[in-house]
């Protein structure tokens, strides 16, 4: 897969993958189809795992040439040693996890480098879905409130502060609509949150 395919299906990804460096070690967490990884290891020599749970994803990882393993993020990354990967991805998943800390501390102690997304909620139109009564349901949050995969909802801020709390430095924020970074007001007008992280 090439930049433009990558960037025609999921501009989200495409940004975030200029942030992982060309001949790396990856682990994508909760890494869906394994888009990402065909991407970084067809463009970019990366080499790496993907993790993922859910049974209809694996072959489409397998058809992708992506090393996948199933398993619930829930259950920790023991099977990885300290430092293992240059970077670890977490993107769109944080947000449905029960130990949100614990998986964080875990990303950066396999990781030199990790790489958090997931749904801003404090994005505009979020905020006036709520104003109307209405539990939000846009293209970063695209479920009802009685169906959704999402445990937690957090802001920009929310996370930052969470980041801190948990000893990690953020190297990097963006907020992302349609995969174009928000500059004004990103906290009010970006619909996916995107942090780079190391422990401090």
């Amino acid at each position: 897969m090439n930049f433009s395919e990558l960037s025609a299906l999921r501009p989200d990804l495409a940004f975030i993958a200029h942030w992982v460096r060309n001949d790396t070690h990856v682990l994508d967490l909760g890494c869906g189809n394994g888009v990402m990884l065909d991407y970084l290891q067809s463009d970019k020599r990366c080499i790496g795992y993907g993790i993922e749970i859910d049974d209809s994803a694996i072959p489409l990882c397998v058809d992708r040439g992506v090393s996948v393993i199933q398993q619930d993020l829930e259950a920790g990354l023991a099977i990885f040693a300290d430092n293992a990967f240059d970077t670890v991805l977490c993107l769109s998943a944080l947000q449905m996890m029960k130990n949100v800390e614990g998986i964080l501390r875990d990303i950066t102690r396999v990781g030199r480098e990790a790489i958090v997304s997931f749904p801003n909620f404090a994005y505009w139109p979020h905020r006036v879905a709520l104003l109307r009564g209405r539990m939000p349901v846009s293209k970063s949050l695209p479920y009802d409130w009685y169906d959704t995969p999402n445990l937690r909802c957090a802001t920009i801020k929310d996370f930052e502060e969470l980041a801190n709390e948990v000893g990690l430095e953020v190297l990097e924020r963006v907020a992302l609509v349609d995969g174009k970074p928000v500059t004004f007001l990103p906290n009010w007008r970006g619909s996916l949150a995107v942090f780079r992280l190391k422990k401090k």
